[in-house]
């Protein structure tokens, strides 16, 4: 495929989402289901007229059924019958809301049936987690797992082989000598980020950390947004309010890449190829891209099992050399 045209399962960029333009972005409000308007005259509802038992009538005081009063003029019930009714009442709230999750996944996954999905994952040691990494992404998702394995840090790059071997059609690995810059190598954030998207041919492309263990479909919430018309979605989001950057959900000006979807033809040419450490990369590949940024309002089933031990001088010297990066594009400093 070429990166000419958006591919064929992708809706194209909104006008409004490319830089330089102005637009409202893309509208999140919610709203009553089609047809859903409330029934009016004899019937209960559409073919239903004349279901009730002749002699029955509509129930005088249905509020009662509640708990609440449903005459003028009462105070209601007993105070335990009224917390009874509050109860109830927040069960079915609670229900509602979890029944209309599993239904909007299960569509979710309907539309992006035909997204093709890559899921890359930089390895640089920890093979516990590597292998919980990818074994979740094999149990919860159909995306492929693209990894590419640096110096075969702690016998991370044999676990990496047994998942391929055991599941061909689902992990492909890469192995190099070098080990990563941040262990003293010379393998580099950026170029080994940037060498995993150009071995990549999916419509989407996810940025995900080995440490990073999904404990659910966290994918697909993800893809339906770029599916959708976003350039990018990801598990956690920021928004920089006062010269601070915040955490927010919906659409932000930045995403962080433990775990972000990209269209793949976007981010080519937006990944920071120079940058040694991956810290605050993720903030200037986010504004590198051009179109919206999303972040779901309900939380993805994702968990952070571990982290690196990274030298403290070594963090906050690359940390913020990206940072001063970040603060050369407009509107951040």
């Amino acid at each position: 495929m070429t990166d000419a045209k958006p591919p064929a399962h992708l809706r194209p960029l909104r006008a409004e989402q490319v830089a330089g333009s102005t637009g409202t972005g893309r509208d999140t409000a919610g709203g009553t289901e089609p047809g859903a308007s409330p029934q009016t005259g004899g019937a209960t509802g559409v073919g239903t007229a004349g279901v009730r038992p002749r002699g029955t009538h509509a129930q005088a005081n249905p509020a009662a059924e509640l708990g609440f009063s449903g005459d003028p003029g009462q105070h209601g019930d007993t105070d335990e019958a009224m917390l009874h009714a509050q109860r109830t009442w927040d069960g079915t709230l609670a229900t509602n809301r979890l029944d209309a999750l599993g239904v909007n996944l299960e569509r979710q996954r309907m539309e992006t049936k035909d997204v093709t999905v890559s899921v890359s994952i930089l390895v640089d040691g920890r093979p516990l987690d590597v292998r919980k990494s990818v074994q979740s992404v094999i149990d919860h998702t159909n995306a492929r797992v693209l990894a590419l394995d640096l110096g075969n840090i702690q016998g991370a790059g044999d676990v990496l082989n047994e998942l391929a071997d055991r599941y061909p059609d689902r992990v492909a690995v890469w192995h190099v000598a070098e080990s990563p810059h941040w262990r003293g190598g010379t393998a580099t954030w950026g170029e080994c980020r940037t060498k995993l998207l150009r071995l990549d041919d999916a419509d989407v492309h996810v940025l995900m950390e080995e440490d990073v263990v999904l404990h659910g479909d966290a994918l697909t919430p993800l893809v339906a947004a770029v599916a959708e018309g976003a350039v990018a979605a990801g598990r956690q989001g920021v928004e920089l309010v006062e010269g601070d950057w915040r955490q927010a959900t919906g659409k932000v000006r930045a995403l962080t890449g433990e775990l972000m979807a990209v269209r793949r033809s976007a981010a080519l040419g937006a990944l920071p190829e120079d940058a040694n450490y991956g810290r605050n990369a993720d903030l200037e590949l986010s504004l590198a891209l051009h179109g919206d940024l999303v972040v779901p309002e309900e939380p993805l089933p994702v968990e952070r099992v571990g982290s690196q031990d990274v030298d403290p001088d070594y963090e906050a010297r690359e940390s913020k050399r990206n940072y001063d990066a970040v603060l050369q594009r407009p509107g951040t400093s």
